[in-house]
């Protein structure tokens, strides 16, 4: 198999990607034991590459484990890394049921096990498992039973170590395990699969995992195996190198033509970031919808945009996490305290966090501002202004939020957690207000935006890896720029500061914190920023476009009402302004006067009119505008081609039409000249400069007067402004206590509105448990085919079962009426006093009734009682024992038919029950034996005779024929009664369709001497 390791160029050595967020970092070589990393250095075969496979689940992921492995076939070339949630406490028996499962080996993982093709390795309890020159290592876990995130912290360490060879699946599980780890393995090229959230048994890990938008497939698990071979074994391996791919499959204005598709959807521009990561990420799209040429890939962005919206994600993958590299904000921690003191009371502390990503680091740096605050001194205050900015405006939206999921205690301390950090109903945590207020989230490009100014801190950590070198050159310059003297910059630890050392003052050469040098930049490198260009073509365009919107067009209603009342009132050459001096229409020939002004192009009357009508015509306007009627100044000089011009100057202020009112309208009208003052050499002739000195003193006088009353308009104006200014802050601070106690009372009623959810909830679920009773109640009721009348203290209806129809012509309207009010079917009259005493005294009534219809019913009356004991009326069942009462009826006829029988038959019968007493007696045996056989009822046997009789034997073979031992009987001689003749007794069992009736016919006669 190919080795893929080499199908990418690899990153410098210094510029590692960033770690995940909301974890802390799975173990590196310098956090794992000498003995750990010798064995897996010795262990270590770089031609040996495989695909990693990390599978990863919590409660009911067994049956997707299941699904997956069964679908694999026994050799698929890759290893298998099961990571579960497992009792710390219990043996585990995961990798037996994994073995029935799957023909490849299962083998519980162990320290130092070397990782092959074709095996699976299970976690074991109680241990973290991590991976390093493909050896898994376990630990002991640190954190706590239930905040342990073991699948997060293997995903990482797989990420970094198999980089684009490592795949993870996400099961079926609670929480949001793996969400982290799965953004690792993407940053580094793997590939990323989820189990559909609608075919797990617990939802929350998969969609938490799909929630990050990084997962490649999303399928039942019964399919992922399928995808998993098709990827890995056709495009990724298949693909040709990134050096012979340049000039075939991946031509040079490919990617231009990406960057362009790209920047046109989301105006961003990735023309300045590193070509291999970017074209990582374009391949791994690529690889998503098994497309192999870049032209093809172009062509699918073309042809959808939901593609070219997913690619810009890929590029954006945020990975941050709070207090990132706890040992470098420990180090800036140690920085903050003399920048602090320098700063004055009551001043304010302004950071920048540029590519803030999803906030983390943002509001980890205000965390550590407040922390550093109070431990210089708590009573004096200072203002934390945080400026968190980054070009994705999701991640923005996300981090003003503030809520993140209960992963962060992993990086979070406890303390931490409870004075910055409320936890939510749901287990995740959001930022306090307190952090919130001093972080300002805005959408921001580095690239080409300007950057923030006059800052104390400036921390761009981890963003510079990903942008290209000359581009980094014109950042620093602009973060030297942005900074204040001796403020702070805080750089990533793969990030420098190669070419700029003398702009920056190193203070801690590991994690890159650096002091701003007093040396001044190179202002090529601050004008060559992209920023520049792209503001002052933006500005050149925003004039263009002003000027061109400003002027109206040739024709139109606006042109017809000029030309409307130029007509009404002139002909002579004019123009129409406004009162600050724009043209907005031109009638006639207006060249003699009027001519373009040098520089940018523009249409004010004040810069185009010839300098001899400056003054004059300045005044006109300024005196028409200002008294709103027409100002008419004779005699004016304009020196022209064919030399001195007298004109008349005319500013006449319009009111109507209503569409020109308050525009001016100004007209040049030209006067007889004489010849010779046409002629005539101004600069030479005494008139001539008598005039113009006379004209120049007028100017003057009038410049001293527009200039006092300016200035007095100024001073009037600054008061003006001084007194609206003190209002406005007045104001303002009435709005900010609004404010803050709008914000107070938004929080109570945020509070409040959460606790009625909850008890909401809770009333939702009693109302749902209480439907489900009551439904139960009446499908008991009804299936009982009892029929139930329930009524209160007042004898009125409450309910009724449908089976009270037959008894009382009721309607579901009825309830509600009194129960009186109603005829009833039954021949019972004492109904309303029966319920009455029930309801009295607490006692049940029963009672076997007759309907009119010949039915019967058992009726009970019963008190209806409360939950709480409370007796709150009556219950009235009616159950029909028609059925009974016929067949009760009929026994009774039977039992008289066979009394009779038995009564007249002419031998000496009787018929005994189980217990042998007599139940029917013949005439003929009471005559023999001088007995009453009304009296013998009941009777035992031996009442037939003397108190000598012996039935000894007699006794014994009827029980015996009861019981079934015996059998019937014929000749079984008795001494006769009374010293009489001997007697012959037989009997019969009596039968009921051939089933015993627990009965036996005896027959007695004399023996004949």
């Amino acid at each position: 198999m190919a080795d893929t390791a080499q199908t990418y160029p690899e990153e410098p050595e210094n510029q590692e990607p960033a770690a995940p967020i909301g974890i802390a970092a799975p173990p590196v070589e310098s956090q794992v034991s000498s003995r750990q990393l010798r064995l897996a250095q010795s262990q270590e075969n770089t031609t040996d590459k495989f695909p990693i496979v990390g599978l990863g689940g919590s409660a009911g992921s067994l049956q997707a484990f299941e699904a997956i492995f069964r679908a694999l076939p026994p050799s698929p070339g890759m290893a298998f890394v099961v990571v579960m949630h497992l009792a710390p406490d219990q043996p585990s028996e995961l990798p037996a049921v994994l073995q029935r499962f799957t023909h490849m080996p299962v083998h519980e993982a162990a320290d130092g096990l070397k990782v092959r093709p074709n095996h699976v390795y299970v976690i074991p309890p109680d241990a973290d498992m991590s991976m390093l020159h493909g050896t898994l290592l376990l630990f002991q876990p640190t954190q706590a039973r239930g905040r342990r995130l073991p699948i997060d912290f293997f995903f990482q360490s797989l990420a970094k170590d198999a980089r684009e060879r490592a795949i993870c699946i996400i099961c079926s599980g609670m929480g949001s395990d793996g969400t982290v780890g799965l953004k690792m393995v993407m940053e580094n090229f793997g590939m990323v699969m989820v189990q559909s959230p609608e075919t797990a048994e617990y939802d929350s890990m998969p969609r938490s995992a799909i929630a990050t938008e990084f997962v490649d497939y999303v399928l039942p698990a019964g399919q992922l195996p399928a995808k998993l071979l098709e990827y890995m074994h056709k495009p990724l391996f298949a693909r040709p190198r990134r050096e012979q791919a340049e000039s075939d499959s991946q031509p040079a204005h490919a990617l231009q033509k990406i960057f362009i598709l790209i920047r046109a959807q989301t105006g961003h521009d990735f023309s300045f970031y590193k070509r291999n990561t970017v074209f990582r990420r374009i391949e791994r799209r690529m690889n998503a919808h098994q497309i192999h040429e870049f032209p093809q890939y172009v062509r699918y962005l073309q042809e959808n945009p939901a593609e070219v919206e997913a690619l810009f994600r890929e590029l954006l993958i945020g990975v941050t996490k709070f207090f990132r590299d706890p040992e470098a904000y420990q180090a800036l921690q140690r920085q903050l305290p003399p920048l602090l003191r320098s700063k004055p009371t009551d001043s304010t502390v302004r950071v920048w966090a540029p590519g803030c990503s999803t906030g983390e680091e943002a509001y980890s740096l205000a965390m550590l501002l407040l922390e550093s605050l109070d431990a210089i001194d708590p009573a004096r205050y200072l203002k934390i202004q945080i400026f968190a900015t980054d070009i994705n405006p999701a991640a923005i939206d996300f981090s003003r939020a503030g809520l993140y999921p209960t992963n962060i205690t992993a990086d979070v301390s406890p303390e931490r957690l409870q004075r910055f950090f409320v936890r939510q109903p749901d287990g995740s945590y959001q930022i306090t207000k307190e952090v919130r207020d001093v972080v300002i989230f805005a959408v921001h490009n580095l690239t080409k935006d300007a950057p923030f100014t006059k800052l104390d801190l400036l921390c761009c950590r981890n963003l510079l890896i990903y942008l290209s070198a000359e581009l980094q050159k014109n950042l620093l310059p602009v973060f030297h720029y942005a900074l204040n003297p001796s403020s702070l910059l805080f750089l990533g630890p793969s990030e420098n500061l190669t070419g700029y050392q003398e702009l920056f003052i190193p203070l801690d050469m590991k994690w890159k914190i650096s002091r701003r040098n007093d040396a001044s930049p190179s202002i090529t490198r601050l004008v060559n920023f992209p920023f520049a260009l792209s503001q002052h073509s933006a500005t050149a365009a925003g004039n263009v476009t002003a000027m061109s919107t400003s002027l109206p067009r040739k024709s139109g209603p606006f042109a017809a009402l000029v030309q409307k009342t130029l007509l009404q009132q002139y002909t002579p050459p004019a123009v129409i302004i406004n009162v600050r001096g724009e043209i907005l229409y031109v009638n006639g020939r207006t060249g003699r006067y009027l001519e373009p002004a040098p520089g940018l192009g523009g249409l004010n009357l004040f810069e185009m009119a010839r300098e001899e009508l400056n003054y004059e015509l300045s005044a006109a306007v300024h005196k028409a505008s200002t008294t709103r009627q027409t100002v008419v100044a004779e005699r004016v000089r304009v020196q022209t081609e064919s030399g001195l011009q007298l004109l008349r100057l005319t500013v006449h202020f319009l009111e109507q039409p209503e569409q020109l009112a308050g525009l001016l309208l100004v007209a040049f009208e030209d006067q007889p000249t004489p010849r010779k003052m046409r002629t005539a050499n101004i600069s030479t002739s005494p008139e001539s400069r008598d005039a113009a000195v006379s004209t120049l003193e007028k100017e003057l006088q009038y410049t001293k007067h527009r200039l006092q009353t300016t200035i007095e308009e100024m001073e009037s104006s600054l008061e003006e402004l001084k007194s609206t200014n003190e209002e406005l802050q007045s104001a303002n601070e009435e709005l900010q206590s609004t404010n803050e106690e709008a914000m107070t009372n938004k929080e109570e009623m945020q509070s409040l509105n959460e606790e009625l959810m909850t008890l909401n909830m809770q009333y939702l679920s009693k109302t749902e448990e209480l439907s489900q009773a009551a439904n139960d109640m009446k499908n008991l009721l009804d299936a009982t085919e009892i029929a139930t009348i329930f009524l209160d203290n007042d004898m009125v209806i409450k309910g009724f079962t449908p089976s009270m129809t037959r008894i009382m012509h009721l309607q579901p309207a009825d309830v509600g009426r009194p129960i009186t009010h109603f005829a009833s079917n039954l021949r019972y009259a004492t109904l309303e006093q029966d319920v009455r005493q029930v309801i009295d005294r607490l006692t049940t009534v029963e009672a076997t009734i007759e309907t009119t219809g010949n039915e019967w019913f058992s009726m009970r009356i019963l008190p209806y009682r409360t939950l709480d004991n409370y007796i709150s009326g009556a219950v009235l069942t009616f159950t029909e024992v028609s059925d009974m009462k016929h067949l009760e009826a009929r026994l009774r006829e039977s039992t008289r038919l066979a009394e009779s029988i038995i009564e007249t038959m002419n031998e000496a019968l009787l018929v005994l029950d189980s217990e042998l007493r007599i139940q029917t007696v013949s005439q003929t045996l009471a005559q023999q034996f001088q007995l009453d056989a009304s009296r013998l009822r009941g009777q035992p046997l031996a009442a037939l005779g003397p108190a000598g009789w012996n039935l000894t034997p007699l006794h014994e073979q009827l029980r015996a024929l009861l019981n079934g031992s015996g059998e019937a009987f014929d000749n079984l001689h008795l001494p006769g009664p009374k010293g009489g003749r001997p007697v012959r007794a037989f009997a019969r069992l009596l039968l009921s369709a051939g089933q015993p009736t627990g009965h036996v016919l005896l027959g007695l006669e004399e023996v004949a001497g």
